[in-house]
């Protein structure tokens, strides 16, 4: 049995201005993809099954950065 499927591709990094170009509910279910990894990935590395820990590291700051351009959507439409 091998390791278990990742949800995203390992390495990938998510540039602020694509995530600016997507709606709010496109971000919510970014942001809820990130936490399903980070929950698998915080699993895999109590079981032992974790080979490198630098992909959750970079699930943290994706779902902080989706975050963040939720914040600034909101703002900006309160603003209006």
């Amino acid at each position: 049995m091998g390791p278990p499927v990742m949800l995203i591709k390992e390495n990938s990094v998510m540039n602020a201005n694509e995530l600016r170009e997507k709606t709010p509910d496109q971000l919510r279910e970014e942001l809820d993809n990130l936490k399903k990894e980070s929950f698998n990935l915080r699993f895999q590395q109590a079981t032992g099954q974790q080979e490198g820990t630098a992909r959750m590291k970079g699930a943290r700051r994706d779902a902080a950065r989706v975050r963040t351009i939720l914040n600034e959507k909101a703002a900006a439409a309160a603003a209006e």
